[in-house]
């Protein structure tokens, strides 16, 4: 079954299926890495649409910020044997220059967050 029948396929099977029934193991690879990457998309410009959201409070809340989602970036682009530069892969997470992104929407961290940051970077 060529990719567009298994599209076209899968599409007849939502359309006659509730839209709980539907499971997500019912997507083809390509289905699923459509989703994903417009899932990413989204996360990114949720992220820029709240820039108020430091990095240090992700860092404290959530254990990751927008410099993790730039390595992990990086580190995929190489995994499909892309050279990708650090401060590329930055600027698609951060929508502008790292630069730009510090000078602009990144405040000096507060003694509390720094607090909060250490006591959550410390093994329990």
């Amino acid at each position: 079954m060529t990719n567009r029948a298994q599209r076209i396929n899968t599409i007849d099977r939502i359309k006659e299926s509730k839209v709980a029934e539907f499971k997500y193991k019912d997507l083809s690879q390509e289905e699923q890495d459509k989703l994903d990457a417009a899932t990413f998309r989204r996360l990114l410009a949720h992220l820029d649409n709240n820039k108020d959201v430091q990095n240090i409070d992700l860092m404290i809340l959530a254990g990751f910020c927008r410099n993790c989602f730039s390595k992990w970036y990086k580190a995929e682009a190489e995994q499909q044997g892309l050279d990708l530069d650090i401060d590329d892969a930055r600027e698609r997470v951060y929508g502008m220059t790292y630069d730009e992104w510090k000078q602009n929407h990144q405040p000096k961290a507060t003694p509390e967050q720094l607090a909060a940051f250490e006591a959550k970077q410390k093994p329990e």
